[in-house]
């Protein structure tokens, strides 16, 4: 997914995979997965996609600042 949000891109293709995390199983209609990405400049935002009864029925990114993005890595360790 390729996003620009205020001028800035996000590119799930492109930037590096810091952790994923997966909620649910295969063709669970409420499971979604998270993917925290950064990009080369140190932006940090967070990648959702899941079932149409999820928290991320469509495909999401959601800019993160670096102090969240390591609360969240944290929170999931």
């Amino acid at each position: 997914m390729n996003k620009v949000i205020c001028k800035v891109t996000y590119d799930t293709e492109v930037d590096t995979l810091v952790k994923k995390v997966t909620f649910g199983y295969y063709g669970d209609s409420a499971g979604y997965e998270e993917i925290l990405f950064v990009t080369a400049k140190g932006n940090y935002y967070l990648y959702g996609n899941g079932g149409a009864d999820s928290v991320y029925p469509t495909e999401s990114i959601k800019r993160m600042s670096k102090a969240n993005a390591e609360a969240w890595l944290a929170e999931h360790n």
